[in-house]
């Protein structure tokens, strides 16, 4: 007698009637079990032999059936490893940068500008806007440098002062914000001779609101001290008495 089928080849088909490989199993057994005499035992099969190799052989196909990964598994792990193949080849990930508006300006002044009383607050006053994007000048005069975006703004200023009589005089220069002197933010300037024109830079760095404005400020201790601006004449151009750029080209975060 041949041993049973395979252990692969399932006894039952879905229906659950038994699969042809193993119909014919025991059917040869059934058939080799009829043709024997009770007298001839040498050639009788063992049967017992027989159902406890069937026993055996369910009883394995019993734990392949819970140890072997089913389709649905196969077909999930064939998933999870395209995606990791997706995501190897996939760009690496780059955080996109917040977008912010450039605001800037650029003014200066063509006049000459003096105080008319020493020791006394003057506003400094921009008469041209050579550049301009969401920073601008208000006032009559215009004396206000204001923005329409939050943001920490860069401003930079460079100023020509002169003297028109002889002695020493004292200048100096702040800023203010939305009308309120900033804190700490003067400079001091002192001037001997006649026409002793000096150059001067500042900047600084504001925190600013939408609508909110910035003025520069100066007073002197004699009023012969003038911002001065001077026309082109060859092989110079002109001259401006103050020249203020701002910009929001910091990052605030």
């Amino acid at each position: 007698m041949t041993s049973p089928p395979p252990l692969q080849i399932p006894i039952a088909n879905s229906s659950g009637a038994l699969t042809s490989a193993w119909l014919a199993w025991f059917s040869q057994l059934a058939t080799s079990s009829a043709g024997v005499e009770d007298t001839d035992y040498a050639k009788a099969p063992d049967i017992g032999a027989a159902l406890a190799a069937l026993t055996m052989a369910l009883a394995t196909a019993a734990q392949e059936s819970q140890t072997l990964p089913t389709v649905a598994t196969v077909d999930q792990i064939a998933q999870l490893e395209a995606e990791v193949q997706a995501l190897a080849l996939a760009p690496a990930y780059t955080p996109q940068r917040e977008f912010k508006r450039s605001r800037y300006g650029s003014f200066y002044s063509t006049a000459t500008q003096t105080a008319t009383t020493i020791n006394t607050a003057t506003e400094v006053t921009l008469n041209t806007t050579d550049l301009s994007s969401g920073v601008f000048l208000s006032g009559s005069p215009q004396s206000r440098i204001n923005v329409d975006t939050d943001g920490i703004y860069n401003l930079q200023l460079s100023v020509q002062f002169d003297k028109t009589s002889g002695g020493t005089a004292e200048l100096y220069i702040w800023f203010r914000k939305n009308g309120v002197d900033v804190t700490d933010s003067a400079s001091q300037i002192r001037i001997q001779g006649n026409n002793a024109e000096i150059f001067s830079a500042l900047n600084y760095f504001f925190s600013l609101k939408a609508g909110d404005y910035v003025e520069i400020m100066f007073s002197v201790s004699d009023l012969s001290v003038e911002l001065l601006a001077v026309p082109a004449a060859a092989p110079h151009p002109g001259i401006p008495s103050i020249i203020v750029t701002v910009s929001n080209n910091i990052n605030s975060h």
